[in-house]
């Protein structure tokens, strides 16, 4: 007997997507008050983090030791971002984001994805994906 998955004809709801739309504005309130142990409560671990020609898992303190490097210089971090959540279903989302970050003088844009999974009916992020990271 064969295995199948579950069939893939979910449709989010309005409130489906302002869910993960939430989840990121708690996120990125986190980073702009430089709340590293709530941005690391956001994720499920072992965290995947991908990159060019890259791919590793992290855990918990060196996620913690990542945000604390990236995040701790002075100056306000400022962010503009444009979300595209994609459901695989009602309990995995992709989510491209689009974005300017500016911190003091320094700003860039970047596009990353994210992939959120639904645990105990709260999104974690498990997989981050972005370029320009490969050494």
């Amino acid at each position: 007997m064969t295995t199948m998955p579950q069939a893939s004809d979910f449709t989010p709801s309005p409130a489906d997507i302002d869910s993960v739309l939430e989840w990121f504005a708690r996120y990125d309130a986190y980073a702009k008050n430089r709340d590293i142990e709530a941005m690391a409560d956001t994720a499920m671990y072992p965290l995947n983090e991908v990159t060019d020609g890259r791919a590793e898992s992290c855990t918990r303190e060196q996620y913690v030791a990542q945000l604390t490097e990236q995040l701790g210089g002075d100056g306000d971090i400022e962010m503009t971002s444009t979300r595209t959540p994609h459901f695989v279903n009602e309990n995995l989302v992709f989510v491209i984001t689009d974005a300017t970050i500016a911190v003091g003088d320094f700003s860039q844009r970047v596009r990353y994805g994210d992939l959120l999974v639904k645990c105990d009916g709260d999104w974690k992020f498990q997989t981050m994906v972005q370029g320009g990271w490969a050494e």
